[in-house]
């Protein structure tokens, strides 16, 4: 049994070895025959051919990412709920409660962040 667990595995083993392989080659290559000397105008940011204006680093408001770790959030119920709801008849009443209280839990994470504020765009 361990045997064949063993030689089913050899052709990922030999597929991770050449990809850290090529990356490996890729690396050392461009290296030594990419150009080492940088012009002025190299090192400078391109925006569509006008010169840059401003600082390179803009720092972003907080709630940008908190929008996003919401997306993500509920992005994230959205992949539950699919699967859920094509085998929701074979689930049975388990199934249903199961779902039911990961939806409550959301819900009321979402109820938390709503009453603290942190949906209010200012």
């Amino acid at each position: 049994m361990g045997d064949v667990l063993l030689k089913a595995f050899i052709p990922i083993l030999i597929m991770l070895v050449l990809a850290i392989l090529f990356a490996v080659f890729n690396i050392l290559a461009s290296n030594f025959i990419g150009k080492k000397t940088y012009e002025s105008g190299k090192l400078t940011a391109y925006e569509c051919g006008i010169e840059p204006a401003g600082e390179p680093h803009v720092r972003f408001d907080i709630k940008f990412y908190l929008i996003a770790i919401f997306f993500l959030l509920f992005d994230i119920e959205a992949l539950f709920l699919f699967p859920w709801a094509v085998i929701f008849s074979k689930l049975g009443i388990l199934g249903f409660v199961e779902m039911f209280l990961f939806i409550v839990i959301l819900v009321l994470g979402l109820l938390y962040v709503w009453l603290k504020g942190a949906l209010k765009w200012e």
